[in-house]
């Protein structure tokens, strides 16, 4: 993730701007990561995303949820196999 500080943020601004079209931005203080910059649609895309995820406790899970449960870790195992480190 592209870092600025407040300073360059106030210098290059544009540069800034730039970076949060292609991704989140840290701005820093004093060398300490303050704040993130992101477009108002990436913004939305992380608020919205987030109140459809659900908490499940494992043991609690009826046979249809685990079953789906295991299919995604399936799936992921799958995905994670086929990449190189």
């Amino acid at each position: 993730m592209p870092t600025f500080s407040l300073t360059e943020l106030g210098n290059k601004s544009g540069e800034v701007i730039e970076a949060a079209f292609r991704g989140p931005v840290d701005i820093t203080s004093r060398g300490k990561r303050k704040f993130v910059l992101l477009t108002a649609d990436q913004f939305d895309r992380l608020k919205h995303g987030a109140s459809a995820q659900r908490v499940h406790r494992a043991d609690r899970l009826g046979a249809k949820e685990r079953e789906h449960f295991l299919v995604g870790l399936d799936q992921i195992a799958t995905e994670d196999s086929g990449q190189d480190d």
